[in-house]
């Protein structure tokens, strides 16, 4: 399939990228990825083994629309957990004085 990344056309194949990343190891995922065997890669770090290109040269979008119509699972920015609802001054001394005792 013809893909253009960094204003380059590329003719990429699920088995060309699939073999371009054996052997490599998947740096840390901050961001968005794109799982391919069982691995998951930081996009950033796939488009520039499959473009040979320079990692500011191209975006994330770009790589993200060519690996999705190849047929790769693609995953977005990971959530942080919603913080926990913070206490009242109130609420708080009360919990740090403990429960009143039953009599």
């Amino acid at each position: 399939m013809r893909c253009v990344i960094a204003r380059f056309p590329f003719d990429l194949t699920h088995s060309g990228v699939v073999e371009s990343m054996k052997g490599i190891k998947p740096e840390p995922v901050i961001g968005e990825s794109v799982i391919i065997g069982r691995r998951a890669y930081p996009v950033k770090q796939v488009g520039q083994v499959v473009t040979r290109q320079d990692r500011r040269d191209f975006s994330v979008g770009e790589v993200l629309r060519a690996m999705t119509q190849l047929g790769f699972t693609c995953r977005g920015i990971p959530t942080a957990p919603a913080p926990a609802p913070s206490l009242s001054p109130l609420e708080q001394a009360s919990a740090m004085l403990g429960a009143p005792a039953t009599v």
